[in-house]
């Protein structure tokens, strides 16, 4: 079975960069047809869609935050990384990985932007 994790810092200070990884085991991030996403959730807001990468390696992002996010890859550590720029306390959430073939969800990272 497809398992993702998040690993990364809870706690960013405002202006900086979230960095957030997702190790993905039992299945790979390069496997066909599959994407591999980003969705964060404010506290008290709804799910946000920031961005995926496909098993190609291309990327799309939510035009909302497209200026301050990249997403990229390591194959050899079947990993998938997230970078959020120049962040405010707006950008405090759980951040989820979530993808492969039936939508796999990791447990979720809280991230708390504050100084």
């Amino acid at each position: 079975q497809v398992q993702l994790q998040e690993s990364g810092p809870g706690l960013v200070k405002p202006s900086q960069t979230l960095s957030l990884t997702c190790t993905v085991s039992g299945g790979s991030i390069t496997a066909s047809t599959t994407f591999w996403n980003w969705i964060r959730q404010p506290p008290g807001k709804g799910l946000e869609w920031m961005g995926s990468i496909h098993y190609s390696g291309s990327t799309a992002y939510s035009p909302s935050l497209k200026s301050r996010t990249s997403i990229s890859r390591d194959t050899s550590k079947n990993q998938y990384t997230l970078q959020l720029s120049n962040v405010t306390p707006e950008d405090t959430a759980v951040y989820y990985c979530v993808g492969g073939s039936a939508g796999y969800w990791g447990q979720g990272a809280q991230v708390t932007v504050s100084s």
